[in-house]
C-alpha cells in the first residue's frame, strides 16, 4: 500500500515536489500522506495532523503549570500583604471617640434648674 503526496508550497513559498509514501530510507509503516497545504509528510496514521510526536504537549503542559504556579504564589502574596496592611491600618488607629463637631455641654438653664431642687 502506498500514497502519493502532491507538490505544495511551504510557508516560505518554496515549491516542494510531490513524493510517494513510504519514502525511500524512511519508515516502512508510513504509508499515508499526512499534513496540511504547506507541509506534507508520510505517516502511519491517516488521522495524524502533525509531523512530530505528542511529547511536546507534555512540555507545554509543564510550562503552563509552572507559570500558573508562579502566578498563584504572586496572587497569594498580594492577598496576604493587603490583609496585613489592613490589619496594621485598623490596629494603629487612635481609640478616641469620633469628633462630631458638636460640643456636648449642658445648657445653662438645666444647670440652674437642678440646683434649685
Amino acid at each position: 500500500m502506498s500514497a502519493e503526496c502532491s507538490s505544495y508550497l511551504t510557508a516560505d513559498k518554496v515549491l516542494v515536489s510531490g513524493f510517494s509514501c513510504p519514502q525511500t530510507g524512511g519508515d516502512a509503516r508510513a504509508v499515508y500522506c499526512c499534513g496540511f497545504q504547506d507541509v506534507k509528510y508520510c505517516c502511519d496514521d491517516p488521522h495524524s495532523f502533525f509531523p512530530y510526536e505528542h511529547s511536546y504537549m507534555w512540555w507545554l503542559s509543564v510550562g503552563a503549570l509552572v507559570g500558573l504556579s508562579i502566578a498563584a504564589v504572586v496572587l497569594f502574596a498580594f492577598i496576604i500583604t493587603v490583609c496585613v496592611l489592613c490589619y496594621l491600618f485598623i490596629s494603629t488607629k487612635p481609640r478616641s471617640k469620633l469628633d462630631t463637631g458638636l460640643s456636648l455641654q449642658l445648657a445653662e438653664s438645666e444647670t440652674r434648674g437642678s440646683s434649685i431642687c
